[in-house]
């Protein structure tokens, strides 16, 4: 194997970044031939493998190819000699081959080039194993440990342990975590520091507490990644308490914490609502200097949110120099649970006119207090775009967020006002078959509005008869309104009767069938509906007009002088008055304190 390789084909394949990492100190050398006009490229062992190191971790695929091909042409450049230290150089190059196709290649890539090696060593075998392991090919990785064993040339080591051992994330790979750990004890690999550590994440990961905690406490020494994986075990399984005493220990002892070590202590003051230990870590952070990380500063804000303390999570959003989605989310979700829904509909107003993308995890944290929302300007759950609502929820569903009542509320809406009948009973269905969620009489509403809306009246008609529960004053109301948009006086007469003896002093029905027969022309069963809403002593409601100006909705009545700035209006009503008679236009004997406002 020769000690330097000379390239021509494969300068224009590099990027120009790698050449201050693979040249640090000196310049590469470039030779011009004389019977080449192309300039040739001179790399020794070393510097190939930090090309092929790069190439797979920045996924520069076609780099790599391109220096293995290199190989295939000239095959003398790669395989070794009987000289022990070329032999050593040309396994260096094969194993950052081999590691380049793990990381960007296809496992079909990773096996050939495996199985055309020349020789191989324990990082060879490694490589096979962490590459099949990383795709999920957990029976091709255990299998490729397995011939390593049976070799009788090679050897695992720690980091074979602990690349097996990062791929036991499961319940299911309880039983393989507890051989390793035999495995681990039985070579003497028990004294490693980064083989304790995943023997602690992994025993976490597949449920078994006890054992984690035994390897920890049984360790011979421990270092920060020791100390925080313990803790943050602790706190995934929400063992808060337990973690905080271990992180006070910890603080006590000679090993510093690191920001993922606060990150998780912070994360254990918020599930306990513990405000003083939570107030004492920000304090720390502050004399470390690192209260600003973005992760840091979502979890103060998640922190001070939990423990009711708004004000302290919205200065330290306000003050933040980057934020990202996590951070909007968290500020989001601590102003809607605790009070301050306006504001959080003000600030989610603002993110979505800003032109901010609005993922499932921001949308699911002000749902809630959008649903009784009366402002004229609601986000595109009820009132705007009904399919942007719905590709959220499949959104939510593929990033693994469970919906609520109020997430199906929203798209029943959302089908409701798009026109889609069959998507809105789907939806319907798939809350009780698929989630658990018993629907409510608002649910039930909405279908009905949306059957409504389609024309098919005789279908909501029938979808509440064959409800599980008795219909409410909502669902009539929802079929009546339904009647008076498409003027059907005999399913609405139904509808009124029924919400007559729901609400006996409501005049909803009476108006709502007298308006059905005035679209139909039908003026005798209107007086008649009139006169007997007079009969029973039913009065109609005052007719009022509103309207939003600045995030505030302004209502009025007939002849209404008890808003505030009332002159003002009429004082333009009637210049309006005055230029709409300048035009010709006659109103008879209306004067403008009779015009409705």
């Amino acid at each position: 194997m020769k000690s330097q390789w000379i390239f021509t084909s494969l300068i224009p394949h590099i990027p120009s970044c790698f050449s201050s990492i693979l040249f640090p100190f000196k310049t590469p050398k470039l030779y011009q031939f004389p019977s080449s006009n192309l300039p040739k490229l001179v790399l020794n062992h070393l510097d190939l493998s930090l090309l092929l190191s790069l190439s797979g971790k920045q996924g520069f695929f076609l780099l790599g190819s391109s220096i293995h091909a290199s190989f295939i042409k000239n095959p003398e450049n790669i395989y070794p000699i009987e000289d022990f230290k070329d032999s050593n150089n040309a396994l260096v190059v094969w194993n950052s081959l081999l590691g380049m196709y793990s990381r960007c290649g296809t496992l079909t890539d990773l096996t050939k080039l495996f199985d055309e090696m020349p020789m191989r060593d324990t990082i060879s075998w490694n490589t096979m194993v962490s590459g099949f392991l990383r795709n999920g090919k957990f029976d091709e990785g255990f299998a490729y440990f397995k011939q390593m064993g049976k070799s009788g040339i090679c050897w695992f080591d720690q980091a074979t342990l602990t690349t097996i051992l990062s791929a036991c994330d499961r319940v299911e790979f309880y039983h393989v975590v507890k051989m390793m750990h035999g495995l681990v004890f039985s070579n003497g690999y028990e004294k490693e520091i980064s083989v304790g550590n995943s023997l602690i994440t992994s025993y976490f990961r597949c449920g078994c507490l006890s054992s984690g905690r035994q390897v920890f406490d049984e360790m011979f020494e421990r270092n920060v990644i020791t100390w925080t994986a313990m803790i943050s075990s602790l706190v995934q399984n929400e063992l808060y308490e337990e973690s905080l005493e271990l992180f006070n220990q910890m603080r006590s002892g000679p090993v510093c914490p690191n920001s993922l070590t606060y990150l998780s202590s912070l994360v254990a003051c918020s599930g306990l609502q513990a405000l003083t230990g939570g107030r004492q870590i920000h304090s720390l952070l502050w004399k470390l200097g690192i209260q600003s990380e973005v992760c840091i500063e979502s979890s103060l804000m998640d922190m001070y949110s939990k423990c009711g303390q708004v004000n302290d999570a919205w200065k330290i959003f306000q003050s933040a120099q980057d934020l990202d989605e996590v951070s909007m989310t968290v500020i989001l979700m601590g102003l809607a649970q605790n009070g301050f829904e306006e504001e959080a509909k003000r600030f989610f107003m603002k993110l979505f006119e800003s032109g901010i993308e609005i993922d499932p995890n921001m949308l699911s944290a002000v749902l809630g207090v959008f649903i009784e929302d009366t402002s004229l300007s609601l986000a595109f759950a009820r009132h705007g775009d009904g399919c942007r609502a719905l590709q959220l929820y499949e959104e939510m569903r593929s990033d693994g967020i469970a919906p609520t009542d109020i997430t199906f509320l929203s798209l029943l809406h959302a089908c409701s006002h798009v026109g889609l009948v069959e998507k809105g009973m789907e939806l319907l269905k798939s809350m009780t078959d698929v989630y658990g969620i018993i629907p409510r009489a608002e649910h039930y509403a909405c279908v009905v509005d949306m059957l409504g809306r389609a024309g098919l009246l005789n279908e909501a008609k029938t979808f509440i008869e064959g409800l599980p529960v008795k219909a409410d004053m909502l669902v009539w109301q929802a079929l009546l309104g339904a009647c008076s948009i498409r003027g059907d006086s005999e399913i609405g007469k139904y509808a009124a009767n029924q919400l007559i003896l729901e609400t006996p002093e409501s005049p909803v029905p009476y108006v709502s069938m007298a308006n059905i027969y005035s679209s139909r022309g039908k003026w005798k069963e209107r007086a008649r509906t009139i006169k007997r809403m007079k009969e029973i002593g039913v009065s109609k409601e005052i007719g009022i007009s509103w309207i939003e100006i600045e995030k505030k909705v302004h209502s009025f009545v007939v002849q209404d002088r008890m808003h505030p700035q009332a002159e003002l209006m009429y004082g333009i009503l009637e210049e309006l008055l005055e230029l709409m008679l300048e035009e010709g236009y006659v109103p008879g004997n209306v004067t403008p304190t009779e015009c409705q406002t």
